[in-house]
């Protein structure tokens, strides 16, 4: 709770920038919940003190429904203002906590659901390792790439497999996200990744079940030049170097990221969008 008071500025006894009246029209309209129900007034009438015992005493799945429409609705008004962020590292924070409620929500349901691990130290240790590689022989680079790949996604309850071969064809791992399954390709190349490796493995994908998608990882990027001949309406989403490391510095879990990057595809075509353009709030 200590968070949430810090991110929507509770402890001031204001909830944002709403009225009493657009507080209720905010959550009839957004939650279909009555946020004028006594039952939300056992503490006192005040906004803040009404939004504090909604969020004691719902459930977690409409608990984190409530504070993604809250986030939104902060995000429009900041950004609306021209205010930068007053609170440190918010983005990452708030993911962070989304991310931690939705596991508790999953635990309850199955012991061998993952909970993501979303805590500082887990961040600091992802980006040391990554450092390290950086250091090591070219060949085992792309070995060692690829397993940091799966502990990262491992790390967010991504389910990540290890590389394997179908019939001769190398595949560098596969995740699930939001009941999807991804194919995955890394690579870690001086020069950037053209159009012939993404045409590729979009073949690859292409030659598996019609809801198989794919995610190109590669730690030098993508030139212009083949992103532009690759086109748009593939499924295959595409993640550089630059990506993971701003993931990391900015304490973003990552299966937020790879969803935000899968909607942002589905509505503009592109294969590559850059986590720096997606989340823009800054530290």
């Amino acid at each position: 709770m200590l968070l949430i008071e810090e991110l929507f500025d509770m402890g001031s006894g204001y909830v944002l920038d709403f009225s009493d009246r657009t507080f209720a029209i905010f959550f009839t309209e957004e939650l279909n919940v009555d946020i004028d129900d006594p039952a939300y007034a056992v503490d006192g009438r005040s906004k803040a003190k009404r939004l504090r015992c909604f969020l004691r005493v719902v459930d977690k799945p409409l608990l984190i429904r409530t504070l993604q429409a809250l986030w939104e609705y902060r995000e429009a008004v900041r950004q609306r203002r021209g205010q930068s962020e007053a609170v440190p590292n918010a983005e990452g924070r708030f993911l962070g906590l989304i991310n931690k409620l939705a596991g508790q929500t999953v635990s309850t349901q199955s012991a061998h659901q993952p909970t993501p691990a979303t805590d500082r130290p887990k961040f600091q240790l992802l980006k040391a390792e990554l450092l390290q590689i950086a250091s090591l022989p070219p060949h085992a680079r792309g070995f060692a790439f690829e397993a940091f790949l799966k502990k990262l996604f491992d790390a967010f309850g991504l389910s990540a497999r290890e590389p394997f071969s179908l019939h001769g064809e190398q595949i560098d791992g596969s995740f699930q996200l939001e009941g999807h399954t991804y194919l995955m390709e890394a690579k870690w190349h001086a020069q950037k990744i053209g159009v012939a490796e993404l045409h590729t493995f979009h073949g690859k994908v292409e030659q598996k079940a019609a809801w198989t998608r794919g995610l190109f990882v590669s730690d030098s990027g993508f030139s212009d030049e083949g992103l532009i001949a690759f086109g748009r309406g593939k499924r295959v989403l595409c993640m550089d170097g630059r990506d993971i490391a701003d993931c990391l510095e900015r304490e973003l879990p990552l299966n937020h990221v790879l969803s935000v990057k899968a909607r942002r595809m589905a509505e503009t075509g592109q294969a590559f969008a850059r986590v720096s353009d997606l989340f823009s709030s800054k530290r």
